[in-house]
């Protein structure tokens, strides 16, 4: 008898202390805790990938001016064909007219 009594005791003390440490576990302070332990760990990498997002858009940007500005060459290159033939057509022209003094003079 006295063994069972014991056993009961020994039972509800356990499932007391089980409980009380299930409850300390699941405190709001010690899930504060916690939560900050994590952000204290995961924080520096975190830092070091936004530091590298950075830089990879700093040099993207830079990558798409670039582009733009070569871009904006061309075409304006583009836009200049015009001015070139109108130059191509005039020195044709006047090639043709020192030919014609030049054999003009050979003649005389």
């Amino acid at each position: 008898m006295y063994g069972a009594e014991l056993a009961v005791l020994l039972i509800l003390v356990t499932d007391k202390f089980t409980e009380s440490m299930y409850i300390l576990a699941n405190e709001p302070s010690v899930a504060l805790y916690r939560l900050q332990e994590h952000v204290r760990r995961s924080l520096p990498e975190l830092a070091q990938h936004k530091a590298d997002m950075q830089s990879w858009e700093e040099q993207s940007q830079g990558a798409i001016y670039t582009v733009e500005y070569a871009c904006s060459a061309i075409k304006n290159m583009m836009d200049s064909s015009v001015y070139f033939e109108s130059i191509d057509r005039l020195l044709r022209h006047v090639i043709a007219m020192k030919d014609q003094m030049n054999s003009a003079q050979g003649r005389r």
